[in-house]
């Protein structure tokens, strides 16, 4: 049975895609819903992928090579299927017109793909960008958990923080918005580093510096604001100074969020996330966002037999493509997914060098793939699953 923290974040993840829903299938004048939503994504990806990896390095048996294979090949193994699943299925009927631009796609480029072109068609594969951004993550960030003087590793993620918040006050001096500002790395970096951060704070203490205390309610507050500003008409130079606010602004809060989930938050909200079948959408959260905007296309071109409007943005396409691309997602989790993250367990990130001092209830739990309950060298969460999107 997973503890509370570990199903509040899954609650946490439930939240982020119904963020991206919404956006999608029903904000009519447009939402900024779904890009926090995706933020906070990338805030659990960080977080979730840092914690394993300074686990792994703190077991007595660690090995960086045994490590970094395990990382790539449960990742693979996590992500890779069902992407390649979804991006068969556009390639093989051609939706949307997507097959053109599917190379980019399939070598997670779509964020150069679309900042090159600068608009997003393929429509259908626009959020394939945030994926791209953590795959190019994910190469080299293991990297450098694994390998750099462990003490260097909160500075490193202080200067990489640092760097993209520097890109984001570059911008306004290039003139017109583009999309290369949002979808190019340093975007993101913020974000997913900053749930790293937390991650090494957390391997120290639980308990938040003064600062983050002191901040987390005027941040809010500013998010609220930045965030309901950007859909106001304003000057260019305001909408310069609106974008970085709302990009800027919510990253504390998230982290916070996070960090207090991870630690099992108290009260009506901690209860909220670890409801059955929040926690339920949570586990099947990536198919759900791999999958929306391929099930959106598809009930668009039904519409002639669906009896509510789904051509618009509305409550009508909401619960029809909601309904859908959770079924959609439950039925490849349950078939295709599951089963093959249960191969995860033969790439644990530390092999014991001698089986002997494991205990032999440990050893069979390893055997039938339930996480150990505790371990000299493994993490006890370390067969969950730790995607962010």
């Amino acid at each position: 049975m997973l503890h509370a923290r570990e199903r509040q974040l899954d609650g946490l993840r439930t939240l982020a895609v119904a963020m991206v829903l919404y956006h999608h299938f029903f904000a009519v004048d447009g939402s900024v819903l779904g890009h926090l939503g995706v933020r906070l994504f990338f805030v659990l990806s960080g977080f979730l992928i840092t914690r394993l990896l300074l686990d792994a390095r703190s077991a007595v048996d660690y090995e960086s090579g045994t490590a970094l294979k395990s990382f790539y090949i449960r990742r693979a193994l996590r992500i890779f299927p069902p992407y390649f699943a979804m991006l068969g299925f556009v390639w093989f009927v051609n939706l949307e017109g997507a097959r053109g631009s599917l190379k980019w796609h399939a070598l997670y480029l779509s964020n150069f793909w679309y900042a090159l072109h600068n608009e997003w068609t393929p429509w259908v594969l626009c959020h394939a960008w945030s994926l791209s951004i953590e795959e190019q993550f994910y190469i080299v960030w293991p990297l450098m958990i694994l390998l750099a003087p462990r003490r260097f590793i909160g500075p490193i993620c202080v200067a990489v923080i640092a760097f993209s918040l520097a890109y984001r006050f570059y911008w306004p001096f290039t003139g017109t918005p583009a999309l290369a500002r949002d979808l190019l790395p340093p975007a993101s970096l913020d974000a997913l580093v900053a749930g790293a951060l937390l991650a090494v704070h957390r391997s120290r203490t639980e308990v938040w510096p003064r600062w983050m205390r002191v901040s987390v309610a005027p941040l809010t507050a500013g998010a609220v604001i930045f965030l309901w500003l950007k859909a106001v008409p304003m000057t260019p130079g305001l909408e310069w100074l609106t974008w970085i606010g709302a990009e800027i602004s919510p990253i504390l809060p998230l982290v916070m969020l996070v960090g207090g989930c991870s630690s099992g938050l108290q009260g009506a909200f901690g209860r909220f996330l670890e409801l059955p079948p929040i926690t339920a959408i949570g586990r099947v959260s990536y198919g759900v966002y791999l999958f929306h905007p391929v099930v959106l296309s598809l009930i668009v071109k039904a519409q002639a037999w669906i009896p509510v409007n789904v051509s618009e943005q509305g409550p009508g396409r909401f619960v029809i493509a909601t309904a859908a691309t959770l079924m959609l997602a439950s039925i490849s989790w349950t078939i295709f997914e599951k089963p093959l993250n249960q191969l995860k367990r033969y790439f644990p990130y530390v092999r014991s060098k001698s089986q002997a001092h494991i205990p032999s209830s440990i050893r069979a739990s390893e055997a039938d793939g339930r996480p150990y309950e505790v371990s000299a060298y493994r993490p006890s969460y370390a067969n969950r699953d730790e995607h962010g999107i």
